[in-house]
């Protein structure tokens, strides 16, 4: 098969949500594992950085991910869906995943493929899994497709877990409140790893601290930690904008952001506790300058 063939024949043959709605769903992990397994458990072969969430989870990969490239890190990301072709879906620093690896990939893959007949996206997130590991990504920065707690890159055990923001969202899979909504996307919260939940809401964030309680994982709020004061578009499009810490401190000046609109002035203060989390525990060593210059660029992904 050729790479449109390939990309055909993962729409056509593998159980998919947007074709066949909930039978594509899967309410367990043990597909994702038994790939992982045939693979080689890729996903211990790179450092990540696990991000859920109703609205914004997109933009704040994107962010990270940009900003680690400007610290010199090769970086993988993993989002989906896709606007216009499937390899957006799997990227290293920027650059979508190579048409040839998307085939000798699925050509790897058939004996267990046939064996367990895995859904379109179980079987996407392996491949991406395979990718970072064979490229050699330095970090990689995976999002996660529906919920979390059964979602199937949940079987990364990452740097931080990040949640965006929690809203009305495939209720079908995830439930009919916001609190179990708000169970489900907290199910990627691992024993011990620090979380950082964007923001706070009273509907769901009990839920994010008594999980995060039972699993001894620290737990920091972005919405407690900063706040903008200041924000404008600029003629190019960016935004600009000042945060501040709630004692007035303005902790980061004239901060531009490609990625535009008012809407993103939180996926920014998420994604700023994110990367200085990600310096306090681990020395990551980003720097003010790589953050600054990172937030500039992520249109780019």
């Amino acid at each position: 098969m050729n790479y449109k063939e390939t990309v055909k024949y993962l729409f056509s043959l593998l159980p998919i949500y947007q074709r066949i709605g909930k039978a594509a769903y899967k309410k367990n992990l043990n597909n994702t594992i038994e790939l992982d397994k045939f693979f080689g458990h890729p996903h211990k072969f790179f450092k990540s950085v696990h991000i859920a969430g109703t609205n914004g989870k997109g933009s704040v990969s994107h962010f990270l991910a940009s900003i680690f490239q400007e610290a010199g890190c090769r970086v993988g990301l993993y989002t989906s869906p896709h606007l216009k072709d499937y390899r957006e879906r799997i990227k290293i620093n920027g650059i979508e995943i190579e048409e040839d690896f998307v085939v000798e990939f699925v050509k790897r893959a058939k004996p267990v493929i046939e064996k367990i007949k895995p859904s379109f996206f179980e079987l996407t997130v392996i491949m991406s899994f395979v990718y970072f590991k064979e490229k050699k990504v330095d970090l990689a920065v995976i999002e996660t497709g529906l919920g979390g707690r059964l979602d199937s890159t949940n079987i990364v055990l990452p740097l931080v877990s990040v949640i965006t923001n929690i809203s009305f969202d495939h209720s079908e899979f995830l439930g009919d409140t916001l609190e179990k909504i708000a169970k489900e996307k907290a199910g990627i919260i691992k024993p011990n790893i620090p979380v950082i939940i964007g923001e706070k809401k009273k509907r769901t964030f009990e839920v994010f601290k008594n999980v995060a309680s039972e699993k001894k994982a620290p737990l920091i709020v972005a919405s407690d930690k900063y706040k903008v004061d200041y924000v404008t578009e600029l003629p190019n499009g960016y935004i600009n904008l000042n945060v501040k810490d709630y004692d007035g401190n303005t902790v980061y000046k004239n901060l531009k952001s490609s990625l535009k609109g008012q809407y993103q002035i939180q996926n920014i203060i998420t994604s700023i506790v994110t990367i200085e989390t990600l310096n306090e525990k681990y020395k990551l060593n980003i720097s003010r300058n790589d953050l600054y210059k990172g937030y500039g660029t992520s249109a780019q992904y």
